[in-house]
């Protein structure tokens, strides 16, 4: 699921649907640079790991964005950031405590 979101295009695509809600490829392409089949073969990616499901309104596919796997991704990130803040911690109170220790030699 993260490295589908380490692309730009899908990154973009994916901030796109959560701002505007559920959209077409045409708007989708539209302003991006990118051709509807680059669109659609992104959000083919995207759809295969989960970040967004698709269904047809007339004519056209309808993408919008899975709520649960979003929180699910939200959830993971916030939870290395927590151990990160929890590493850093530890290795301020050794550095600090190493200090400490060659003020007393």
């Amino acid at each position: 699921m993260f490295a589908a979101l380490g692309d730009d295009t899908r990154a973009r695509l994916v901030g796109r649907l959560c701002v505007e809600g559920p959209l077409s490829i045409t708007h989708l392409s539209e302003g991006t640079g990118v051709t509807r089949q680059a669109v659609t073969k992104q959000l083919r990616t995207l759809g295969r790991v989960g970040l967004v499901r698709d269904f047809r309104r007339g004519r056209e596919r309808i993408y919008e964005l899975e709520p649960k796997r979003l929180e699910k991704a939200r959830r993971s990130l916030d939870q290395i950031s927590a151990e990160w803040d929890a590493a850093i911690s530890r290795l301020q109170a050794f550095v600090e405590d190493d200090r400490n220790d060659d003020k007393h030699r």
